[in-house]
């Protein structure tokens, strides 16, 4: 069972921030030189996309964790620092997609419903900031949670 629980633990980890990092390093500067409109409907069409697959992705996060918490280590007691430090960056990194999708993306869309490019980009920025800190919060996460054990 602790196999599958990790397989699917570190895939989800895999999708959510490697999507960033695609998003942040390469599709970002490939769409920079577009206008204002075709770039905003890209990252529009893009974000749908990728919030379903990172919010499916948390689900698979925290229930995989979560059981391998009480399968693999008997409880949070059993458990190491570096499970701790997983978990702690983990729900940092779940509060700042949610507060992402509560505002600045929120406000993303309601500037493009209101053709308001100037707004959408914005909060465009606000996006690509709160990605910015999550993909490398999300690589220390993962770095951690792959090298703690051998702490």
């Amino acid at each position: 069972m602790m196999a599958v629980l990790v397989a699917l633990h570190v895939l989800a980890a895999v999708l959510w921030v490697g999507g960033m990092v695609f998003a942040y390093h390469v599709a970002r500067p490939a769409v920079g030189p577009f206008e204002p409109p075709q770039r905003q409907g890209f990252w529009r069409r893009a974000f749908r996309r990728f919030f379903w697959i990172v919010g499916a992705a948390i689900v698979v996060l925290l229930g995989t964790g979560y059981a391998m918490m009480f399968e693999g280590f008997g409880g949070f007691a059993g458990a190491g620092l570096h499970v701790d430090l997983m978990q702690g960056g983990g729900w940092v990194m779940v509060a700042l997609f949610l507060g992402l999708l509560g505002l600045p993306y929120r406000r993303f869309l309601n500037a493009l419903d209101a053709k308001d490019h100037k707004a959408a980009g914005a909060a465009l920025d606000a996006i690509r900031r709160i990605i910015h800190i999550n993909l490398y919060l999300g690589l220390i996460v993962v770095a951690i949670g792959a090298s703690g054990r051998y702490w």
